[in-house]
C-alpha cells in the first residue's frame, strides 16, 4: 500500500472530477493522502482541504501559509491557523518555507513568517513540511537555528518535493527531516537528484506527488494525480534496488511513524 504524502486536491483544477481521482488512487493501492491545504489561501484553500479531510476517513490534512503568500500573514490568519491545528485530522504545519525563484512575497517577508510558523509548529508539536526553492542556504540556516536547535529534531518533519543538493539533504536528515521525493525523480535529467535518492537513509524516505503538479513520467505535462505515486515509488524501488512492494511498505511506514497515524 501507497501514501502520497503531498496532495493539492482543494485546487480547482480538480472541482470536476475529484471523488474520481480520489478513487483512481484507492484502486492502485493508495492508502492515504496528506491534503496540503493553504496553497491559496485568499482563495479559500484552508477550508476546502479540511472538508476533504473531514469527508474521507483515509485523507488527513496539513496547514499554513506557503512562502508565495507570505504578505498575506497576520493575527487573524495566525488565529485562524492555531484554531485550525487543534482539529484531529490535521496532523502537519506547512507547507512553509522559502521561495526564491518567483519571489512573490519579498525575501525578508519570507523568512519572518517561516519563522513564526515554525516556532507555531513546534508548539502544536506538529512536524513541518518545508518547500525551499533556490534558497538552500537560508533554509538550513533557519532550520537549524528555529526548529533543530530548539527541541524539533524530536517532532521531524519533511523536505516535500526534493529537487536540492547533497547539502541540503545531508543537512535535513541531520535535522531529523524525512526526504519527500516526487515524479521529477522520473524525469531524464533529473541524475542528480536520483544520486541523492540513493544516498538517502531507507528510515527517512517518503513519496509524493505534489499534485496537480510534476507528473511523473509517462504522464508529465499531463495534470498529475495522487494514483501517480506509484511511479515515483517504481523508480525509488529501482534506485534502491528493492522491489515496488518493499518501498510502499517503507515509506507508508516512514510517514505513519512521523505522523503517528495507523
Amino acid at each position: 500500500m501507497l501514501i502520497d504524502s503531498h496532495a493539492h486536491l482543494d485546487v480547482p483544477n480538480y472541482d470536476a472530477d475529484r471523488a474520481e481521482v480520489i478513487n483512481r488512487a484507492r484502486e492502485v493501492g493508495v492508502e492515504m493522502m496528506l491534503e496540503i491545504c493553504g496553497s491559496d489561501v485568499a482563495k479559500g484553500s484552508l477550508d476546502v482541504g479540511l472538508k476533504l479531510a473531514d469527508e474521507y476517513q483515509f485523507i488527513y490534512a496539513a496547514i499554513g501559509l506557503h512562502p508565495h503568500e507570505a504578505s498575506l500573514y497576520d493575527e487573524a490568519l495566525e488565529q485562524k491557523l492555531l484554531a485550525m491545528s487543534e482539529r484531529e485530522k490535521v496532523i502537519g504545519w506547512g507547507e512553509i518555507g522559502l521561495d526564491y525563484h518567483y519571489d512573490h512575497s519579498p525575501r525578508d517577508t519570507q523568512r519572518r513568517v517561516f519563522r513564526r510558523q515554525l516556532e507555531l509548529a513546534l508548539e502544536r508539536r506538529l512536524p513541518a513540511i518545508i518547500h525551499t526553492r533556490e534558497a538552500e542556504d537560508d533554509t538550513i540556516q533557519i532550520l537549524r537555528e528555529s526548529w533543530a536547535n530548539v527541541g524539533g529534531v524530536g517532532i521531524g518533519g519533511i523536505i516535500h518535493c526534493f529537487t536540492g543538493t547533497q547539502k541540503l539533504a545531508d543537512a535535513a536528515i541531520e535535522m531529523g527531516f524525512h526526504i519527500s521525493f516526487s515524479g521529477v525523480l522520473t524525469f531524464k535529467n533529473a541524475e542528480e537528484l536520483r544520486d541523492v535518492a540513493r544516498s538517502a537513509p531507507m528510515e527517512r524516505l517518503l513519496i509524493e506527488t505534489d499534485c496537480p503538479y510534476l507528473a511523473p513520467l509517462p504522464y508529465r505535462g499531463k495534470r498529475n494525480e495522487p494514483a501517480f505515486v506509484r511511479e515515483t515509488a517504481a523508480k525509488l524501488a529501482e534506485l534502491k534496488s528493492v522491489s515496488l512492494e518493499e518501498i510502499a511498505r517503507l515509506t507508508s511506514g516512514n510517514f505513519k511513524r512521523l505522523f503517528k497515524v495507523s
